[in-house]
């Protein structure tokens, strides 16, 4: 169901309204969602591929597979006697967002609870001479002269005026996962579940299923004979030789830097798409 649909719906039951309020509300739903879906045209054409995500296709081997509503894109190609189908989701970049959120929490609560405990074992001392205090015969705390094991807050770098401290560390993309799945006729199937973030491939799991159709079980009773496989140990377990080599084995089917760079950027053209037809 589309936000239109619903905003129709809205317009058509004010028609007979029961109170004015119920009519300025769905008033203003409705000229929010125009606005809403405005201001995204107007950021970007979300139907003309950019020229990055355009000449990649052009140039790579892979075939393109995305429906329009779904969030799942793959990418399929031939390599030899190989069937190779890559899968995505545009999840990915909502989830990003739910976990800087869940982090962001974490670490403020971690902060107040390193302060907290700071505070109690100092007696709520907060002052620059309490890192360098002692405790005397008496029960009492002595405070020492500063050393070089407690550096004074002077010592420490100081900011530039005017400068972001959260702008000193550099924010990562996003990472986007990229399950592989090489398949050979009557040979079964590799399944390398992997993450592409900031122009690298990282390998996570290597699985083999010699049912191919087990390394994507769509029922039930496939996913239940998946779970009960041993498919493998876990890949940063392998020899480093054989890690190096499953990194070699992926970049010649062409799941190298260049798609590794591509995926994040195809999928936030994708989910911006998504958005406006959500939105119209």
């Amino acid at each position: 169901m589309r936000l239109s649909d619903l905003k129709k719906n809205t317009l058509q039951c004010s028609s007979t309204p029961n109170t004015t309020t119920t009519i300025e509300v769905d008033q203003e739903l409705s000229a929010k969602l125009d606005s809403e879906l405005q201001m995204e045209k107007e950021t970007r054409d979300s139907e003309q591929l950019p020229d990055n995500i355009r000449d990649f296709l052009d140039q790579s081997d892979f075939e393109l597979i995305e429906t329009p509503g779904q969030e799942e894109v793959v990418l399929k190609r031939q390599f030899g006697d190989e069937s190779i189908r890559l899968s995505f989701s545009i999840a990915d970049l909502n989830n990003m967002d739910q976990d800087a959120d869940s982090f962001a929490e974490d670490r403020a609560m971690f902060d107040e609870d390193a302060m907290n405990a700071a505070n109690a074992q100092s007696g709520g001392a907060t002052t620059e001479g309490s890192i360098n205090q002692g405790r005397t015969s008496g029960g009492n705390f002595a405070v020492a002269p500063e050393d070089s094991s407690a550096p004074s807050v002077r010592d420490q770098p100081l900011e530039t005026e005017g400068q972001n401290p959260d702008s000193r560390e550099q924010e990562p993309s996003f990472p986007a996962r990229i399950h592989v799945n090489i398949e050979k006729a009557g040979k079964g199937c590799m399944q390398i579940e992997t993450i592409a973030q900031d122009g690298e491939i990282v390998i996570e799991n290597v699985y083999y299923f010699k049912n191919s159709e087990l390394a994507d079980a769509k029922t039930a009773e496939l996913d239940w004979s998946r779970r009960n496989l041993y498919t493998g140990p876990p890949f940063g377990n392998l020899d480093e030789d054989l890690q190096v080599l499953l990194e070699r084995y992926l970049e010649e089917r062409g799941v190298d830097t260049k798609l590794a760079l591509w995926v994040p950027e195809y999928i936030d053209f994708k989910e911006q798409r998504e958005y406006l037809n959500w939105l119209s």
